[in-house]
């Protein structure tokens, strides 16, 4: 059922809309607000007009004045932050010594948390903010003066615990941690935050502080699970939501097919542009969230040319790259409603205050339906909200063009996270050793796994206080929080000597060999030389019209099996493999068509890194018909392609956190098999997660390549973006046989 009278019914009348529905509204149930609050905090939410409490806020306060830790995972625009402000204030209010630490994944966000808490004007309350954009003169008064303390992961790892002496008073009078948006913490990022966490905890144990944690998250399947792999401790769930929703019109537009032989549709980005047109020019305040920087500068272009100058002015983009004071005005345009139309990319899809909105559009699946829901959340917080998905090429998102329900009715992804990865717990090791020697009754905070890794890392010293680090420097400043390789390359502009970005070295030789083209804020440059020696990529500007796609050879070696099971048909394994790549092509491709230019062989070293898989080798009824090359190699290849797609439905991850190999014979297993690997070295657990799910997998993916309209394969069913062998030796046909055959089996 659709509502008959919106602003926007007559932009949605055209075939692009493949499904519209309504998500009907919710009231609001309050509770009283708590008796045992502090008075002087009651009336600072007095002041902001609190005169009650829904559910979830209720429940995390009763949890934490029991001595618990707590996640409070309900959906956008619920008062969670209201969940994690009341215990802040009420321990201010009685301890004017008590200090609590709020981090949060993006310096925005903090930064908005900060006018949020200041806004309450409890006295006494003095809110700081310690990240990057903070002036050197004013950091010794944020540890002096601050009693929430904002902050980011990065600096909290980097700024404040290895230079903990100086932090002292915040560690001993810490009560609360607040860890916001937690379910952005997943993957690799979420590795090394849940020991960055557990650094804290360390720390604040040695100035006799216990803070409890307060975790604030999306609707995500697994928030208990979440919050104990972050921070090592049990959390109580609270994921009961009585906050009141809008009515929402829910909407998948898919452009148009261009081409039905190639599969190819029409841009999303100038899709984007025409809807956001017509929303604005009705006075519809909307929010465009893309998936680069480089596409929230596009959609913002294509529309101001869309519309007359007047309102182009009321248009702006928002993405990182700013400077700090750029994105505070836009921020501040967005509150004040000077702004209709912004288009974003995921910083605004976290939980800043940007106002009430109509309207929410996603250009593209962002990679989960947790994001998503983020995304949309965000429409219809005065009334009548409109939230629409426009679908891209990708293989994802035209499963849920086809499938609506697939994606509307679909339970949210887990989030997973690994902090015992060995890859990424030694550098955090040699870190806790610089902070203080790391004993055995460290395995209380860090865990075990982390005192096991100090009695045998070369580059700790081993003393009758614990294991000591021995160099000179300091070793956090070594790790990017932001990556699993300690070892990037860096892209310097030849010009100007600016560094333009960082590459990890597993992926430097595929994205910066020597003439690649390097993609920097949308501007084109070409790679004249890569020092492995300096691990430096120097980078020329240019503007051609041609890309770079690297040829890549690739084979797996079974380390370990750890499980196996019978599903769809398959013995299916699980386990450690050691994966070896070696770039040794690259084509360049003309933007136009995408046809070769010019194949250039290369000569680079080899990488190779452990990590963890699942494989299968289907068995002679699977391959009836199609043991025969090249239908076999093609079926198997294809296969691996669809399935690495639509794993990101099962993990919250990208594909591009994925790898896969597929062959006619593999050494090991003496069989036509398929691997699927996660693509960080030590694995993050998402190939883990695939082998528990992989009935639902399989099935999904058979549908998926089933219901393509193309004819020989396309960007959304069986082509990669990334595939090592640039898409040859694919068949769609014999890869939807195959599939269907495993899903029958399930």
């Amino acid at each position: 059922m659709t509502p008959r009278h919106s602003p926007w019914d007559a932009l949605l009348e055209g075939e692009e809309v493949v499904h519209r529905s309504v998500e009907r509204a919710r009231r609001a149930h309050g509770e009283p607000v708590p008796s045992g609050l502090d008075s002087r905090a009651a009336a600072a939410l007095a002041r902001r007009g609190i005169a009650a409490l829904y559910t979830h806020q209720l429940d995390a306060w009763e949890a934490l004045h029991r001595g618990e830790d707590v996640i409070v995972t309900t959906g956008t625009a619920s008062g969670k932050s209201l969940a994690y402000a009341l215990p802040i204030l009420d321990a201010v209010a009685r301890d004017r010594s008590a200090r609590a630490l709020y981090v949060a994944p993006t310096k925005a966000l903090a930064r908005d948390q900060a006018r949020a808490f200041a806004a309450y004007g409890l006295p006494g309350l003095r809110v700081t903010t310690y990240d990057g954009d903070t002036a050197l003169d004013e950091r010794a008064r944020v540890r002096r003066e601050g009693n929430v303390i904002l902050t980011n992961p990065d600096m909290l790892h980097v700024g404040i615990l290895p230079r903990h002496d100086r932090w002292g008073d915040v560690l001993h009078n810490l009560r609360l941690v607040v860890v916001d948006e937690a379910h952005v913490y997943r993957g690799v990022f979420g590795a090394h935050v849940a020991n960055v966490l557990r650094r804290l905890r360390r720390l604040a144990a040695a100035y006799d502080a216990d803070p409890r944690f307060v975790l604030a998250s999306a609707t995500i399947a697994n928030p208990g699970e979440l919050a104990e792999a972050l921070t090592g401790r049990p959390a109580t769930v609270i994921d009961t939501d009585t906050s009141p929703q809008a009515e929402r019109d829910v909407v998948i537009w898919n452009p148009p097919l261009l081409d039905p032989v190639l599969g190819t549709r029409a841009s999303a980005l100038a899709e984007a542009s025409r809807l956001l047109a017509g929303l604005v020019s009705r006075g519809l305040r909307t929010i465009c969230f893309t998936k680069s920087r480089r596409a929230a500068e596009l959609v913002h272009r294509f529309t101001s040319e869309r519309v007359d100058r007047e309102l182009a002015g009321r248009l702006a983009p928002y993405r990182s790259g700013y400077t700090p004071e750029q994105r505070r005005e836009i921020e501040r345009r967005l509150v004040d409603g000077e702004l209709l139309g912004v288009t974003a990319t995921e910083a605004l899809e976290l939980g800043i205050d940007i106002g009430l909105l109509d309207c929410a559009v996603s250009v593209g699946f962002p990679g989960t339906v947790a994001s998503l829901r983020q995304q949309w959340g965000r429409a219809g917080r005065a009334g009548h909200g409109l939230a629409v998905l426009i679908t891209g090429e990708d293989a994802l998102d035209q499963f849920f063009a086809r499938e609506p329900e697939a994606l509307l009715d679909r339970v949210v992804e887990a989030a997973i996270v690994d902090h015992a990865n060995p890859r990424i717990l030694d550098a955090h090791v040699l870190a806790a050793a610089f902070e203080g020697p790391v004993r055995a009754e460290d395995a209380a905070t860090l865990g075990p796994a982390a005192v096991s890794r100090a009695a045998v890392l070369p580059e700790l010293e081993h003393t009758r206080a614990g294991a000591v680090w021995k160099g000179r420097d300091y070793p956090a400043a070594r790790i990017s929080l932001r990556s699993g390789d300690t070892e990037s390359y860096v892209v310097v502009d030849a010009a100007s000597g600016a560094v333009l970005g960082l590459v990890e070295r597993e992926r430097a030789y595929s994205t910066v060999h020597e003439g690649a083209v390097y993609l920097h804020l949308g501007a084109q440059y070409v790679v004249r030389s890569l020092d492995h020696r300096l691990r430096t990529a120097l980078v020329e500007q240019v503007d051609v019209d041609w890309y770079t796609q690297a040829k890549r050879d690739s084979e797996t070696v079974v380390q370990a099996e750890l499980s196996q099971s019978r599903s769809s048909g398959v013995d299916l394994s699980f386990g450690r493999i050691v994966v070896t790549e070696q770039v040794v092509a690259y084509h360049r491709k003309a933007i136009a068509d995408g046809a070769t230019i010019e194949v250039v062989p290369l000569v680079l070293p080899e990488t190779t890194f452990e990590t963890e898989a699942i494989w299968f080798s289907p068995d002679d009824a699977l391959l009836d018909g199609l043991d025969r090359m090249p239908a076999l190699l093609g079926a198997l290849h294809a296969a691996e392609h669809a399935l690495i797609s639509l794993l990101p439905l099962w993990a919250m991850c990208d594909r591009w956190d994925l790898g896969g190999l597929s062959t006619n014979l593999h050494p090991e297993t003496g069989r036509p098999t398929i691997f699927v690997y996660d693509g960080h070295a030590g694995g993050a657990g998402l190939a883990e997660r695939g082998f528990g799910r992989f009935d639902g997998w399989v099935a999904d993916t058979a549908r998926l390549v089933a219901g393509c309209p193309c004819r020989d394969g396309c960007p959304s069913c069986v082509q990669s973006p990334k595939c090592g062998n640039l898409n040859e030796f694919l068949d769609k046909a014999a890869a939807a046989r195959l599939l269907e055959r495993m899903r029958a089996a399930a």
